[in-house]
């Protein structure tokens, strides 16, 4: 039997779910549910579901801010929203699935069938990490998903002056002097920036657009609001400026 917990600012939405789990799926049993979310987010410290069903669009915390605030997420997440069904489709993974609002109980038996079928849970941080980042690439043009040393870090792309390559490793440099390393290479930070936000101007360098100082065009470099200096590739220099 697997465990759930529903968090929902709308008692008549968690009532429908219970429903539908109780009359059309014997294998999900919901050990507690919750309209306030700083009430759930105080139990989900203390207990572990295999899943929660949580809305993306509540008053006080929104349903991405609410995962940030997790210390841990060792379970499936099941997203209910009532986005438009065609952009829910370009954001389905297989553990971590959307749930279009009013819920449909074919829908919610397909994702039973995921999250059954993913017990490993460590993946599941990682499935979440692909799912945020697309839902912001969708929705949310300014903020993006980072995994790092297990937790889910989520940052505004305006505090993020530039990004530099190590090999197999990148290094983002923050607004406040703060350093952020993941290991992801420089290619796969660039999938996940909004490219109006940002540009490759190296092989080794992503900057902040919004954050350049000056450009030294005799020089071949930008500088940044840090003061830091990021040489520009001569054969990115057009498609530079055509961003300036």
């Amino acid at each position: 039997m697997l465990k759930a917990v529903i968090v929902d600012d709308e008692p008549k939405a968690i009532q429908s779910l219970m429903w539908e789990l109780s009359n059309f799926n014997k294998e999900i049993e919901v050990m507690a549910s919750f309209t306030n979310p700083d009430e759930a987010l105080t139990y989900l410290e203390a207990n572990s579901p295999d899943c929660l069903f949580l809305d993306v669009q509540m008053p006080t915390i929104g349903g991405f801010q609410f995962l940030e605030k997790l210390k841990n997420i060792d379970f499936a997440v099941i997203i209910t929203t009532a986005y438009d069904e065609y952009a829910i489709k370009a954001l389905k993974h297989e553990a971590i699935d959307y749930l279009l609002k009013p819920i449909d109980s074919d829908d919610l038996k397909v994702s039973i069938e995921k999250i059954k079928k993913h017990s490993d849970r460590n993946v599941n941080s990682l499935k979440l990490e692909r799912v945020l980042s697309n839902f912001n690439s969708q929705f949310d043009k300014k903020r993006i998903t980072i995994n790092t040393d297990g937790k889910l870090l989520f940052l505004d792309v305006d505090d993020i002056i530039y990004i530099e390559s190590d090999g197999n490793y990148s290094t983002l440099f923050l607004q406040d002097q703060k350093k952020i390393v993941i290991t992801k290479k420089l290619k796969e930070v660039d999938a996940i920036l909004p490219e109006h936000y940002f540009f490759r101007i190296h092989n080794s360098y992503i900057i902040n657009l919004n954050k350049i100082k000056a450009f030294i065009k005799n020089e071949g470099y930008v500088i940044m609001d840090s003061n830091h200096k990021i040489p520009v590739a001569r054969q990115r220099k057009s498609d530079f400026l055509e961003k300036l």
